[in-house]
């Protein structure tokens, strides 16, 4: 074959499946032999499941041969996020705390990709329980950037960006509460899909907020994320957020491009709110101009500033997360990563009143959409890159300031992440194209022409040994922190903590006491005025 097996795309892969001009079988031993040797570089994977996956591709290839073709994901090696629950196979979330933890069924994603025909490969890794990281002192390492491993995947989704740059595996599912899966995505190079909320189900996977998860497709394009997306999207009652509306059709293949697409330009955000590097600055206005060539309508736009957004997912996410782990907090906080505690503990400093002010700001965002969906098929904002490295970090920064994804997650539409060029150090760049709820297909057709209009999807990486010197991430933080820190912050700190019923130790303490000024900022923001009438975001319909 003309090209190597690990640069196929799903849609090539599956065109020459379909002719049969190439074995599922074939296909994944390549790909294994290929995560044999280079994963050790990567660690993309917690769990590879080789022997399963020949046996999956070996019955793929007797169905196929049998004319008992399934569809363009038949034979397609894929991995899977270890959020994911799957029959048989070890699901850790990469936290000691589920270290032996072996479901009996799969999640409904897992069960929609094994009917299409996909190959499982394993679980990738992830940050611990789709939050905190990166880090060393969990059971498992960090993912590393396969464009060059001393720096950082982004995450919670790393293992899955990683694995699918690395060409270990065709496609792969992540999950986005705040960018997870478009972050990663921007600084692995690869294309990543948030969809609608509700449009996947999330049914049997490890929940980050149930107010703000996504499941989502994963690909080195996003003709590939829309093959995956026609897979997976459709109603599941076993989620009772997931839509019962009829399933949209996302081929991009056929697309008649984007001549009169209205695209509205969220400069703000890239540089006022969070401030791009050079690099960014200059590739964004690239992307802006090849839509423009290619005949979209191209306007300038306004959200509310990056931080109002980050203020509402902040208070409900970390609620919602601080809830769901509130017994092992309690119990076994020793077991937690460190990154994980700095993280999700200061939640404790929220109280039920912070967390209905939040929801009730959330209805106020999504309702101020409705003009920019009405004016706009899409909206073009900056992604991530070039990837920092993976030392030092610190999980203070998840307190500090704001992200460019977190909008997206709040308000609830499509969101995509694709690459839109390369900096000096070789790193890629990423940018976003988001849409009104449930119009993936035109968010995945606009990001497709783009995707054919530019150069990128040709570069692929060339992975190096990992680079001596990376093997601690994690800044510690110092326990003076706790005494710098004024006295009634820290007190508040210090009640809130025993109230919860944390046993925090010192070093845990100073974490709590570190976030503690920017948790309480976030807090005080959102108390204001309100409309008695004014419902929250979490209302909900009952069905028949």
């Amino acid at each position: 074959m003309m090209i190597e097996l690990h640069c196929l795309t799903i849609a090539e892969a599956g065109r020459l499946i379909k002719a049969k001009k190439l074995s599922p079988l074939e296909l994944t031993r390549a790909l294994l032999s290929r995560i044999e040797a280079l994963d050790r570089h990567v660690n993309a994977f917690i769990t590879l499941t080789a022997e399963r996956a020949l046996d999956q591709a070996k019955q793929a290839e007797a169905e196929i041969v049998a004319g008992r073709y399934r569809g363009p994901l038949h034979g397609i090696p894929i991995g899977i996020k270890d959020i994911y629950r799957t029959a048989g196979i070890l699901t850790t979330a990469n936290s000691r705390l589920c270290r032996d933890h072996v479901p009996e069924t799969d999640a409904t994603a897992v069960v929609k990709l094994r009917a299409a025909g996909a190959i499982v490969m394993g679980k990738l890794t992830a940050h611990e329980f789709a939050h905190g990281g990166p880090s060393f002192d969990l059971p498992w390492p960090p993912a590393r950037n396969p464009w060059h491993t001393a720096h950082f995947t982004g995450g919670s989704s790393s293992g899955s960006a990683a694995a699918v740059a690395a060409g270990f595996v065709l496609g792969a599912l992540g999950s986005d509460t705040g960018g997870s899966i478009r972050g990663p995505a921007s600084l692995c190079g690869i294309a990543g899909l948030k969809p609608t909320y509700g449009l996947i189900s999330r049914a049997g996977v490890i929940p980050n907020s149930f107010s703000l998860d996504h499941c989502g497709p994963m690909a080195w394009t996003v003709e590939d994320c829309a093959i995956l997306l026609q897979a997976l999207a459709g109603y599941d009652p076993q989620d009772p957020t997931s839509v019962e509306q009829p399933r949209g059709n996302y081929c991009v293949g056929s697309d008649p491009g984007i001549r009169g697409v209205r695209v509205g330009v969220i400069r703000h955000f890239w540089e006022q709110d969070l401030p791009a590097g050079k690099e960014m600055q200059k590739a964004m206005e690239t992307v802006v101009e090849t839509l423009r060539g290619l005949g979209a309508k191209i306007g300038d736009c306004r959200m509310r500033p990056l931080q109002d957004y980050r203020d509402v997912k902040m208070i409900i996410g970390e609620t919602e997360l601080f809830s769901i782990h509130h017994r092992n907090l309690a119990e076994r906080v020793a077991d937690f990563g460190a990154d994980f505690l700095g993280r999700t503990t200061p939640a404790c400093l929220f109280q039920a009143a912070d967390y209905m002010h939040a929801q009730r700001e959330r209805r106020r965002m999504i309702t101020e959409m409705a003009p920019l969906y009405e004016q706009y098929d899409v909206l073009l904002t900056a992604g991530l890159g070039p990837a920092p490295l993976l030392a030092p970090h610190h999980t203070l920064e998840f307190w500090r300031k704001p992200n460019l994804t977190t909008p997206f997650n709040v308000t609830g539409g499509p969101a995509l992440a694709l690459c839109c060029g390369f900096g000096e150090s070789g790193l890629p760049l990423g940018v976003q194209i988001a849409g009104r709820p449930f119009n993936e297909a035109m968010v995945l057709r606009v990001g497709h022409a783009y995707e054919q209009a530019t150069p990128w999807r040709a570069k692929r990486p060339v992975i190096a040994q990992a680079v001596a010197g990376t093997t601690t991430s994690l800044i510690a933080p110092n326990p003076s922190t706790a005494t710098e820190v004024d006295a009634p912050t820290r007190q508040v700190a210090k009640a809130a903590a025993e109230q919860a019923g944390l046993r925090l130790n010192e070093l845990q303490f100073s974490q709590l006491c570190e976030a503690a000024p920017y948790a309480l900022a976030i807090a005080r923001r959102l108390r204001r005025d309100r409309l008695d009438m004014e419902e929250p975001a979490s209302v909900f319909m009952l069905r028949k």
